[in-house]
């Protein structure tokens, strides 16, 4: 008999068997993992979709938004900092950001409200007469980067109590480009935040058209994706929305 044989015959000790033991083990709970995610994919993937989603992640997102809604408080701001740390942010997104865009032919349609038979349109003047608004916030990407910029306007509050709108009147706001490609929608509690602003100027200068201009929505406790830039229309209703993103399965609350 070879040494090599008499090697294998000789039992194998304690810590051995235990290693064996719990490899073995833990071959079989990777198999079950395996098989129990492919089975939940595959649950996932032939659910019913609402709003882009399979149901389920739609419920965890509406879940989410119950949440922090009920957490926001209409007096509740945004941290505040000196204008002497505003930058200028990135220029990011081109949704609904039309080059044949003509800022001297721009006007705001205005829809929704109660009493009028017919949508307004207000050009850059008659906004500008509402009271003015300055603050300085962060500005923040749900891609993972802020900044700190000034921003100059008129409360949304402010633009809807000019036109007797409360409220109690209207749950949602929606708007959308002038090209239609870009849209967004805000619960009331948001539209009436004192930090919600229709913004003409960014960082003391008016807003270029690149940031936005020559009117974009600023909502100081959300990511950035629902402060739409270039509104051409601005329309108040009672049934949620639609949202550009909301759409394509991100939160439609969007606060951070």
């Amino acid at each position: 008999m070879s040494d090599d044989q008499d090697f294998r015959r000789k039992p194998l000790t304690d810590p051995e068997v235990e290693i064996r033991r719990l490899s073995r083990r833990g071959f079989l709970w990777s198999g079950v993992s395996i098989a129990a995610g492919y089975a939940g994919y595959r649950l996932l993937n032939g659910a019913p979709k609402q709003g882009g989603l399979p149901v389920p992640f739609r419920k965890a997102l509406e879940w989410n938004e119950a949440v922090w809604s009920s957490l926001q408080s209409e007096m509740l701001p945004a941290p505040t900092f000196p204008i002497e740390q505003a930058r200028e942010p990135k220029v990011n997104g081109g949704l609904g950001m039309s080059d044949a865009f003509d800022p001297s032919a721009w006007t705001l349609r205005v829809e929704g409200l109660r009493g009028l038979s017919s949508p307004l349109h207000l050009s850059m003047e008659d906004i500008r007469v509402l009271p003015f608004t300055r603050i300085c916030t962060e500005f923040k990407c749900v891609e993972g980067w802020s900044q700190i910029v000034s921003w100059g306007g008129v409360k949304l509050s402010d633009f809807m109590r000019k036109f007797a709108l409360t409220g109690e009147s209207n749950r949602y706001v929606y708007l959308e480009t002038p090209d239609a490609g870009y849209y967004v929608g805000i619960d009331i509690k948001t539209a009436l935040h004192p930090q919600t602003l229709l913004a003409y100027e960014m960082n003391l200068q008016p807003l270029a058209v690149e940031h936005g201009g020559p009117l974009r929505l600023i909502t100081a406790l959300k990511y950035g994706y629902k402060s739409l830039k270039r509104i051409g229309l601005l329309r108040f209703c009672d049934e949620r929305p639609r949202d550009y993103w909301a759409e394509n399965q991100y939160d439609f609350y969007a606060g951070h």
